[in-house]
């Protein structure tokens, strides 16, 4: 497993630093289900101690974001599709709802940002084999301006510890590249959710959202679970 970690700014404490980025981790599916999560390799990465990391891990691992295998190994958990199922059902309520409170408070900011990382997001798109990294930073980047957009909190923490559990099999196909992403299916979703916030329409800007998260559900099961 490579990754980049940076080290923390002085405003941090090096264990919030370490959580922050290991969450980042796992939000944007840059581990894989079943992937060990070295300690010593992460602090490393971090350029902190091993305890700071320690400290996180079994923070997510208590958030149910990371387990403890038996042979005491730390690694991402693999869903299997009745788990998925059901924090897909789940997404499709919470998500959806914020997605509705978000079109209260829409400003020209937020469309005018919406629109770059939706634009940029087309731009990386391309053929199976290509880096995606960048496709599921910004995935992640537009729904959750979205859901920050809804000025609720309490529910964006919700929703990031769903998005902890099912990050590593949810960006599956946007990692891989596959037939979802060179025919910009999510593009497509997310331009109609732009649409509808820019409208002001909370029950079509729901819907493009749920769309979004059933494609991608869909595809994954088709791949992983047929």
């Amino acid at each position: 497993m490579t990754f980049a970690l940076k080290p923390p700014p002085r405003r941090e404490t090096l264990g919030s630093n370490a959580l922050a980025q290991i969450k980042e981790l796992l939000l944007t599916g840059r581990v894989m289900p079943g992937e060990q999560l070295s300690l010593r390799s992460t602090a490393e990465a971090l350029g902190v101690s091993v305890m700071p990391v320690r400290e996180a891990v079994y923070q997510l691992v208590a958030d149910q974001a990371l387990e403890v295998a038996p042979n005491r190994s730390v690694r991402v958990p693999t869903l299997n599709a009745q788990q998925f199922r059901e924090i897909t059902e789940i997404r499709l309520q919470v998500e959806g709802y914020a997605v509705e409170q978000a079109t209260q408070h829409v400003t020209p900011d937020l469309l005018s940002e919406l629109r770059r990382l939706s634009n940029a997001l087309a731009d990386e798109m391309g053929p199976p084999g290509k880096d995606m990294a960048n496709v599921v930073q910004l995935n992640k980047k537009l729904h959750f301006a979205i859901y920050e957009a809804a000025g609720m909190p309490m529910l964006v923490k919700i929703i990031e510890s769903l998005w902890l559990r099912i990050g590593p099999i949810l960006n599956y196909d946007l990692h891989i590249g596959s037939e979802r992403t060179e025919n910009k299916i999510a593009v497509v979703h997310h331009e109609k959710m732009i649409d509808a916030l820019e409208a002001g329409d909370a029950s079509s800007a729901r819907d493009a959202l749920q769309s979004d998260i059933r494609s991608a559900f869909e595809h994954i099961c088709q791949k992983r679970f047929s």
